[in-house]
């Protein structure tokens, strides 16, 4: 049987890389030995994109890309490098050549968009008290209570930030609706997922923390795109 992909993974606003802890565990049961989950500074889609490809270049093998939430834009960005044979996207922005985020958010703004709160360095939280119902819901107090307290901040001038070349347009992709999502609409995740024509969409009775939450699933599809690669 051929090598499994190189699996990188790239997390999104209000988190960091260990948000991928329980899909590590997983994909790492699942021979998956390969891997690396990107601590990205959510200072620009440039410098985002830019660490990931730093990752990038340094895999053994082909790529397969993992984004969640902002993550998926970062993928979207960094995915046409010629290591990177597929992409999957977890509740993800998955935009177009001369889209961002944050114009995608406003087309169809989600539930918790009014939580959001700007500090005077112009960096974007999630106040520690709004944080579980808005992000991870589906969690347990306790757990929703280390992410909220361990948020990372994205400079809100990311959100702005345009893709240039769309590399769901020339990979092969894979999607995830969340379809209790407050932090980005799932009438939103399910027009991406239509726009890119992925090899498979599922959805997920999940919180846009579906990577918590629900890892067995999220690590599921990463391991069927994985199969499709090799």
């Amino acid at each position: 049987m051929a090598d499994k992909p190189h699996v990188i993974l790239v997390h999104g606003f209000w988190g960091g890389a260990a948000h991928w802890g329980k899909v590590i565990l997983e994909l790492h049961r699942r021979g998956y030995d390969k891997l690396n989950a990107v601590e990205i500074p959510l200072t620009s889609l440039a410098d985002d994109a830019g660490r990931t490809a730093k990752m990038i270049s340094q895999a053994d093998g082909p790529v397969l890309l993992v984004g969640h939430s902002y993550g998926g834009a970062v993928i979207t960005e960094a995915g046409n490098d010629d290591k990177v044979a597929g992409l999957v996207y977890v509740a993800a922005f998955a935009p177009d050549a001369g889209e961002s985020p944050g114009g995608i958010s406003q087309q169809a703004p989600p539930a918790a968009f009014d939580n959001i709160t700007q500090d005077s360095d112009g960096y974007l939280w999630l106040p520690q008290d709004k944080y579980r119902e808005s992000f991870c819901q589906d969690l347990d107090e306790d757990e929703s209570l280390v992410m909220a307290v361990t948020q990372k901040a994205p400079l809100a001038s990311t959100f702005g930030d345009n893709v240039s070349t769309p590399a769901w347009r020339c990979k092969p992709s894979w999607y995830q609706v969340s379809t209790q999502d407050r932090m980005f609409n799932p009438e939103n995740e399910r027009r991406m997922a239509e726009r890119m024509q992925p090899r498979e969409t599922i959805e997920l009775d999940a919180s846009h923390a579906s990577l918590a939450s629900q890892p067995k699933a999220i690590a599921d599809l990463i391991d069927k795109a994985g199969a499709a690669l090799t």
